[in-house]
């Protein structure tokens, strides 16, 4: 992202009140497009997730993606001169991120009803883990815990093993992901409709919920229960993990009927690509077993390299399992700019993730990479008014 090219958010100003991981998602993915995001820590530590997962000079890894191109401000939000910071940015503010329990911002009288009295075109976001009502609506809500209300759990990992998690927090990114669709929806509704600002109201559980194809029309008409199936995809055949000979991981998905013909005589079982009886999916799927055998007899006489080769060239869906050193030596990854390289505060190089989605003429990117504590708290005061005698007691006071 140049100066010249701000991002399609350029002008619209985010105030995040969130911690960890939904709602600080949300307000990056708004700050990677141009928004202006005030990221809003307690003087005491700040965000937890500076210190989450591996550190590297007293800082966590993490942080530097996850709060890049946001603004630090240390504010205590317990405290009445904390909470009137707070309403002194909502006055030109267009959204704001939260993502404590339900209740917490009225008891700090920096809730919806107030903050919108100030500025009634304000868009809240607020992400909790069961939403703002229901019976539900005070418990403590983590991604961990909505994965597995939402079902999303019960159909992850093997049949004859317990639920399994999918090795990142995805139920907190899917929430973050809903948030920005809503806020871009508020947004739009408030500047082409006329309308005002509203509140955005996303629980993890339902996040998750919504990802859950036909988890429930299934159950509701059929009585069926999608269960864990470990790698194969239930119902649609071939389409599975399969090893190598050098003992590494491919996918392929063969499931479509000119691509299962190809895959079978790849696989040197052209018995099995002419037999009329596996000629459609409601056919294969009742040989999963026996089709995933013969393709992977034939994986595990091939290295991996080989295996690619063969399948690229019988142009049947496929790819390696990669890791970390896969992603950042891949070609396309390169090509399509997908990493980028910064420099930590010690001028160590990084390598980060870049932005997504790609847009072309107004593309999102990395101005700067997650700010220290309280790194623009100065500056944002002095442009709220407040004078370097009033910002010295603040600090002072534990305010900021």
């Amino acid at each position: 992202m140049t100066e010249t090219n701000m991002g399609p958010l350029a002008g619209i100003k985010v105030i995040e009140l969130g911690t960890l991981i939904a709602g600080p998602f949300c307000a990056r993915m708004l700050a990677e497009f141009g928004a202006e995001v005030i990221k809003i820590e307690s003087p005491d530590g700040g965000d937890q997730l500076r210190q989450w997962r591996k550190m590297y000079e007293g800082t966590s890894l993490w942080w530097y993606v996850q709060a890049r191109n946001k603004k630090s401000v240390t504010v205590n939000l317990r405290a009445p001169e904390g909470q009137e910071i707070v309403r002194q940015l909502v006055r030109d503010a267009d959204i704001v991120v939260e993502n404590f329990r339900p209740g917490a911002l009225e008891k700090w009288n920096i809730g919806w009803q107030q903050l919108s009295e100030i500025n009634p075109g304000l868009i809240m976001v607020r992400l909790s883990g069961y939403g703002q009502d229901g019976p539900y609506r005070d418990r403590p809500g983590f991604g961990v815990v909505a994965e597995a209300m939402s079902g999303m759990r019960y159909v992850t990992g093997y049949p004859e093993q317990p639920p399994v998690r999918m090795g990142i927090s995805i139920g907190d990114g899917i929430a973050a992901l809903h948030g920005v669709i809503g806020a871009m929806m508020a947004l739009h509704h408030r500047t082409a409709n006329g309308g005002k600002g509203q509140i955005v109201d996303v629980a993890l559980y339902e996040s998750v919920f919504n990802m859950m194809e036909s988890f429930i029309p299934e159950f509701d008409v059929l009585g069926f229960k999608r269960e864990r199936a470990g790698n194969a995809l239930p119902g649609i055949t071939p389409s599975n993990t399969y090893a190598t000979r050098d003992g590494k991981y491919v996918i392929i998905g063969a499931n479509n009927d000119a691509i299962f013909k190809r895959m079978m005589h790849c696989a040197g079982r052209p018995d099995l690509a002419d037999d009329p009886a596996l000629a459609t999916n409601n056919g294969r799927v009742p040989r999963t077993q026996e089709l995933d055998q013969a393709i992977e007899t034939w994986t595990r006489r091939h290295d991996m390299a080989d295996v690619l080769k063969a399948l690229e060239a019988a142009e049947i869906p496929s790819g390696r399992v990669y890791d970390p050193e896969d992603i950042v030596n891949d070609m396309h990854y390169k090509a399509r700019k997908m990493i980028e390289q910064w420099k930590l505060p010690d001028g160590r190089p990084m390598r980060i993730p870049a932005v997504t989605p790609k847009l072309t003429e107004t593309p999102g990117g990395t101005r700067w990479l997650g700010p220290r504590l309280g790194e623009h708290t100065g500056d944002v005061l002095s442009e709220l008014g407040y004078g370097a005698a009033q910002q010295q007691r603040l600090r002072e006071s534990g305010v900021i």
